[in-house]
């Protein structure tokens, strides 16, 4: 058996490629949109992925199982569980050409085979009510025992799937507290597997879909009984579910489309959008650009209509929280992160990237914006100053500039209402990265915010007065 983890640091993502060597059949698990790049590692490895799968419907990015069935002779093999509002609408039609789609949809217990490779599916709903797992059986040897289990969303090294995304991102009225409790009895069925088996995860450190997820990207059963302490307190049905819908950071406000789209069908991406070089003269009318510079830069001098998104680990997270799926896009990028940061963006569906423009071209323009900042003591020193705070509300919670408005970075387009029209705002988050990114976002849309540089540490630091809630 061979098995690859190809991991997606923008989104913390995991997919897994799963093959049998003596056949040259490989399966891969939760894919990405973007899928040559998976076809290329099978290649390499003298594997052929003959079928695609997924552990649920994703809320933090598009699947690329449709995108298999379209582009290859790969079979779907998809979760059966959860009732009707959780079928995937799109499989059961037709692809582009008009051909069926070559599927199968899978329950509790049923058996995929890839070779010598079983594949046992294991429903764990919580997360999600179709959620499911796969344990993991070599059987070109003399073992007969499950290896291992790739376990989506459901349980992480140091955490568990949070329950409440369907409430608190989709918008499905009280299903955040039934979930919750479906979650803790698969987590307590959970407590039957071996110690030994290895356990491979959906995400790392970084990813919205968890509170307090390791950065080791995997881990053993028998590990995670012992030191995880979400799954630890599923013992306690009522105690669980009061400590799992606790201090969930909120989510970024595109995670509604991506479960709307993978449920009724992402739609075909085929190559990656080739986008062209333009002058910062030539920009088409109606277009939104992306800034990757460092944030001094973007300060100094900017295009007008600019976001600033740095390259960073969260720049497929900012862009989807920013940026609709209908606008075209300009990238300001350096020419060799053109590529990198197309991917990042296709993977949740922004798809119309149209120009890139180089920084040194930007520099020489003309017409530029200017970004301003002011230190704490600025701040402290105002009777009257409007103080946004773009953390989370459980930071926020713990502690806050007297008066401050909490709305978090991520979920700002969806709450632009909340923050006050006509007056300066002084815009902080822990250290300036979140408020740097919601700066720029919130003048590109009428407002006049500025940055607090070293946001609510510096505050801190400084002994300034703080509230609590």
């Amino acid at each position: 058996m061979l098995m690859r983890l190809i991991y997606d640091d923008s989104l913390a993502q995991a997919a897994y490629l799963i093959g049998c060597q003596k056949t040259g059949e490989a399966i891969i698990i939760d894919p990405e949109r973007d899928i040559d790049r998976y076809i290329a590692l099978a290649a390499k490895e003298g594997l052929t992925i003959v079928a695609a799968t997924e552990t649920h419907m994703h809320a933090d990015f598009l699947s690329g199982v449709r995108e298999f069935c379209e582009q290859t002779d790969a079979k779907a093999y998809l979760s059966d569980e959860g009732g009707q509002d959780w079928d995937y609408v799109w499989v059961k039609g037709s692809d582009s050409k008009g051909k069926l789609y070559n599927h199968q949809l899978v329950n509790d217990g049923d058996v995929i085979m890839i070779g010598n490779i079983q594949i046992k599916v294991m429903h764990t709903p919580g997360h999600t009510a179709e959620h499911i797992c796969f344990e993991i059986w070599d059987q070109g040897g003399d073992a007969d025992e499950p290896m291992g289990i790739v376990t989506g969303d459901f349980v992480f090294v140091g955490d568990v799937g949070r329950p409440d995304l369907l409430e608190s991102a989709a918008g499905m009225s009280g299903i955040m507290e039934p979930s919750a409790r479906r979650l803790g009895e698969s987590l307590r069925k959970f407590y039957a597997q071996p110690d030994y088996l290895q356990l491979w995860p959906g995400h790392g450190a970084g990813s919205a879909c968890g509170k307090e997820l390791g950065a080791v990207l995997q881990t053993t059963v028998g590990y995670e009984r012992r030191f995880n302490e979400a799954l630890k307190g599923a013992s306690d049905a009522d105690a669980f579910v009061r400590s799992i819908l606790s201090g969930q950071p909120e989510p970024p406000y595109y995670f509604a489309r991506m479960k709307r789209e993978n449920r009724q069908g992402p739609s075909v991406l085929g190559a990656l959008p080739t986008p062209m070089r333009c002058a910062p003269g030539a920009i088409p009318a109606g277009c939104v650009i992306i800034d990757t510079r460092p944030w001094a830069a973007f300060c100094n001098g900017h295009l007008p209509g600019s976001y600033s998104i740095v390259m960073e680990n969260v720049f497929s997270t900012v862009a989807g929280a920013f940026v609709e799926p209908e606008q075209e896009i300009i990238l300001v990028a350096d020419e060799n992160d053109i590529e990198e940061a197309v991917r990042m963006l296709v993977r949740i569906g922004l798809d119309r990237v149209v120009n890139w423009i180089d920084p040194s071209d930007v520099a020489k323009a003309t017409g530029l914006q200017t970004t301003d900042e002011v230190n704490v003591g600025a701040i402290n020193a105002m009777d009257d100053a409007v103080v946004l705070d773009v953390r989370n509300a459980s930071e926020f919670g713990e502690g806050h500039i007297p008066g401050a408005i909490n709305v978090a970075y991520l979920q700002l387009s969806k709450r632009i209402g909340e923050v006050p029209i006509g007056k300066p705002i002084f815009v902080h988050c822990r250290s300036g990265f979140r408020s740097a990114r919601a700066v720029s976002y919130l003048n590109e849309h009428g407002f006049d915010a500025t940055n607090i540089m070293g946001g609510f540490m510096a505050w801190e630091e400084a002994g300034y007065p703080i509230d609590k809630l």
